[in-house]
This record gives structure tokens, C-alpha cells and sequence, in this order.
């Protein structure tokens, strides 16, 4: 189970990387290892961070008394060398890649998750889009049909030698997920159901939402 924790978090804003910030008395990273670590599945968590914020979050989580085991990595400069960070500490069966800043992702879709790439697939979740999208072509734009799109989220689910396999091919722009990567290196993509609550905190806006999602949550 790899958590990618490694971006700067410069859409965001702010001091400290978005994954520091701390909303319902815990940083973001917190409780989405939180959710991992609650779940009926045993994992073995592995949290990639940026090199220069190793003992930050160190310090946070002493100061904090967050004390799920979990192993921490270096990232990369990219998404695509912050994963391969997590995939050298990992040697087989399946692996699931999560955004770090992704707090509100629920038991069952982690479990809907697990369960398909335990049976050998390449799974990713997906919500519908539901607002018009249009395709820029230069200066100019048309619109589209929204129903023929998906939002992609994480965890991203993999037979582990097959995603270790697939990151061994040079770094593509076009890389933005592990399923891209994947996908490049031949493997076919199952979709499953993802869930609107479990929302990337990207912008300021974000921590609203899921401050609400995991106040629901708990109650």
C-alpha cells in the first residue's frame, strides 16, 4: 500500500504542503493513513513524502501521538519517481497507490478496490462527470459529450509485478496516474465505482469538503 505524499502542494497554497495541513485536529495525511490502517484488509503502508519535509512530518506525528505503523520513503521531482519510491519497498502481491490528499476515501470502495486487483486486474475508481466540459483546440473550443468522461481517482489498484513491470518504462508527460502508466506498458483498465466524497484536496476550497465528508464519517 503506497501513499503518495510527495507533491509540494503549490495549487494549494501556503507554508507547508497541503498533505501537513490539519483540518478535524489531524493533518490531511493522517487521515487518509488512518483510513488504510482502520481497514479490515492488513496493509502494509508505505508513505512517500518530499525529501526537504522527512522531519516535519516526523515531528507531527510525535508531537500528534499519530502512531499507526507505517514506513516512511523519499519522493522524486514527479508523481512517476515518487511511485517507483514506494515500488523499490515492495516486492509482491497487490499494491494499491493512493493520494496522499485524498482523506475521505471510504472502507468499501478500498475494499471494492482490493478485491479486483486481488483477482489480477488493474482497477480504477471513477465518478461521472457531471458538469459541461468543453476541448480546447488552440484558441478556439467545442464542447463535448460529458457522458462519453470520467473523473479518475485513487486508490489505484494493482498485481504488484505488473506495476513494478510497468514503471520500468521511461517517464512520459502524459503519466499523470498509475493507470497511465500502466495502460502504456499494455495492461488493460478495469473501472469501477468511485465516490464523490472522496475529493483530492487541490485548492483551499477542497478542505472545506472534506472537513464536512469526514465530520459525516464519524458520526
Amino acid at each position: 500500500m503506497i501513499i503518495v505524499a510527495g507533491g509540494s502542494g503549490t495549487r494549494y497554497g501556503g507554508e507547508l504542503p497541503k498533505q501537513f495541513v490539519e483540518v478535524n485536529g489531524l493533518p490531511i495525511l493522517a487521515h487518509t493513513i488512518n483510513a488504510f490502517a482502520h481497514s479490515s484488509i492488513k496493509f502494509n503502508i508505505i508513505v512517500v513524502l518530499p525529501a526537504s519535509h522527512m522531519d516535519t512530518w516526523a515531528a507531527l506525528c510525535k508531537q500528534l501521538h499519530i502512531a499507526h505503523g507505517h514506513s516512511v520513503t523519499a519522493g522524486g521531482d514527479t508523481r512517476f519517481q515518487s511511485v517507483i519510491s514506494g515500488l523499490n519497498m515492495i516486492d509482491e502481491g497487490v499494491v494499491l497507490v493512493h493520494d496522499g490528499a485524498r482523506p475521505c476515501v471510504s472502507q468499501a470502495l478500498i475494499e471494492r478496490v482490493y478485491a479486483e486487483a486481488a483477482a489480477g486486474k488493474c482497477v480504477v475508481p471513477t465518478v461521472p462527470v457531471h458538469e459541461s466540459i468543453r476541448q480546447l483546440q488552440g484558441k478556439a473550443s467545442h464542447v463535448v459529450d460529458r457522458a462519453k468522461f470520467v473523473m479518475v481517482q485513487t486508490p489505484q489498484g494493482f498485481p504488484a509485478e505488473v506495476l513494478k513491470r510497468a514503471y520500468h518504462q521511461s517517464f512520459s508527460p502524459v503519466f499523470t496516474d498509475c493507470a497511465s502508466v500502466a495502460e502504456a506498458a499494455g495492461e488493460k483498465i478495469l473501472l469501477v465505482e468511485g465516490e464523490q466524497e472522496n475529493v483530492k484536496i487541490t485548492v483551499s476550497g477542497d478542505l472545506i469538503l472534506a472537513e464536512n465528508w469526514l465530520k459525516k464519517a464519524k458520526v
